[in-house]
Parts: C-alpha cells; sequence; structure tokens
C-alpha cells in the first residue's frame, strides 16, 4: 500500500511503541493523527511529526467516534490505524491480599481487547469509503498483542486474556473485511525499551535483557516502527500476528 498522504491513525502514539509507529509512518509520508491520552505529550509528538493530536479513550465508543470525526476532518478517511493503546495492570487471580477484584480484570479487557475492537471497526468504516488502489486495497489495520497472549506470566490473567483476545480477532477481522480490501495484522511485542521499562532501575533493565536469545537488549520503537511499516508496504501480508520479540519464550514469572 502507498504511504505518501494516506490518513493514518496510530492510537497510544504519544510514547513507547505507538510513538515508534507513528514516526515510521509519518516518514513514510503519511498524515498521522495520534489518539491518546497524554494531551501534552501527544500534541508535543502530533507537532514534530506536522500531524495533529486527539485526546481519546479508546475503551469509549463516544470518545472514539468523536476523535475519528476530527481525524476525518483533519486528513480525510485513514488508510492505516495502528492499534497500540494499552494497559498492563498486574494481579493474581489468587493473592496475598485474596482474589482478584473482577472490576482489576475487566479495565484491561476493557482497554487492551475491547478498545482495540472500538478502533479497528471504525478504522474499517472508514477504509471501506477510500477508492481501493490497483490490488483492489483500501486499507491496513494492525493491532498489537503480546507474546504475554502465549506465555502468561503468574499475576497476567487480565494482561494474557486480552491480548489473547487480540491474537484470535486478527484472522476472523481479516477474513470478514476480506471483501472491503482492508488487510489486518497483528504484533505480538516481547520486551521494549518503553518508558514503564525505563522507569526501573538499571539492574531490572538489564536482568529482562539477558533473559533475551538474540539480540541480548531490549526491542526499541523505532524497531516497532519498521514491523508497522513493512505490514502496510507488504500486499499479501495478511491475517497474521508475528512475535517480535528476540526468541524469548517467557518463564511462569
Amino acid at each position: 500500500m502507498e504511504f505518501q498522504n494516506v490518513a493514518a491513525i496510530v492510537t497510544g502514539g504519544a510514547s513507547g511503541l505507538g510513538e515508534g509507529a507513528a514516526r515510521a509512518l509519518a516518514a513514510a509520508g503519511c498524515k498521522v493523527a495520534i489518539f491518546d491520552l497524554q494531551k501534552e505529550r501527544g500534541e508535543a509528538v502530533a507537532k514534530e511529526l506536522e500531524g495533529i493530536f486527539v485526546e481519546c479513550d479508546v475503551s469509549s465508543a463516544a470518545s472514539a467516534e468523536a476523535a475519528f470525526a476530527k481525524a476525518n476532518e483533519a486528513h480525510g478517511f485513514c488508510g492505516v490505524a495502528v492499534n497500540c493503546a494499552g494497559v498492563a495492570t498486574a494481579g493474581k487471580i489468587l493473592g496475598r491480599e485474596g482474589v482478584l477484584p473482577l472490576e482489576n480484570f475487566s479495565k484491561v479487557v476493557q482497554v487492551n481487547l475491547i478498545g482495540t475492537f472500538n478502533i479497528l471497526r471504525l478504522a474499517a468504516a472508514d477504509m471501506a469509503q477510500r477508492e481501493p488502489n490497483a490490488d483492489g486495497e483500501r486499507g491496513v489495520i494492525i493491532n498489537t498483542a503480546s507474546i504475554a497472549a502465549y506465555e502468561g506470566q503468574i499475576g497476567q490473567a487480565a494482561y494474557s486474556a486480552s491480548k489473547g483476545g487480540v491474537v484470535a480477532l486478527t484472522l476472523q477481522a481479516a477474513r470478514e473485511l476480506a471483501r472491503e480490501g482492508i488487510r489486518v495484522n497483528t504484533i505480538a511485542p516481547g520486551l521494549f525499551m518503553t518508558p514503564m521499562i525505563a522507569g526501573m532501575p538499571q539492574e531490572v533493565q538489564d536482568s529482562l535483557a539477558a533473559t533475551l536469545l538474540f539480540p541480548k537488549r531490549l526491542g526499541k520503537p523505532e524497531e516497532f516502527g519498521m514491523m508497522v511499516d513493512q505490514m502496510v508496504r507488504n500486499p499479501v501480508l495478511n491475517g497474521e500476528v508475528i512475535r517480535l520479540d528476540s526468541a524469548l519464550r517467557m518463564a511462569p514469572r
């Protein structure tokens, strides 16, 4: 798919993997709209990329619909949508403080899984209204899962379940949206240098990097952005979940 002047939406684009995706798409020629709740940081990144920032809660239908309306007004119907917004709240099913509160589990699923579907459905509606290219392609949707979808660690019940749902959604959505010329893929990252990890002590970062097979370092947001770029460029990459994890297989703890 072409990049030049194509409207792109990146949720969670104010920082971390989302920022890496937003920067890659802008560098390739897209008009980028960052959907995030981090207003100050999001506006700064959007200004640097000559895009726009739209405050958006992906778990809310009304918020997402309003955000799409603003992005459409600025850039037109989106041709690329990247879902990076998410939360990683930990909690054991049965911990020292008792059973995991149901609302804690629900919150993670609401943001990570339902939020992903919320943006996917609205992006698909946008893309269906675009003119197709020579292949009949109208748009590309890229979701973000996690290797926790496959090897959930102790304390990751909600996170693993939510990301497993994103994995399961990928092929189903690709099959359903094929008739509209829309491709759907998912990236399942391992350990990346996100703001959360960057805030950890250096010894903790080093211990995490030591678990990686090769390269033995944390991934960089721009490397996540490289995969986003390739998923948009390659027209036969569809319905696929790609692990981006330096061959890491997570231990139980």
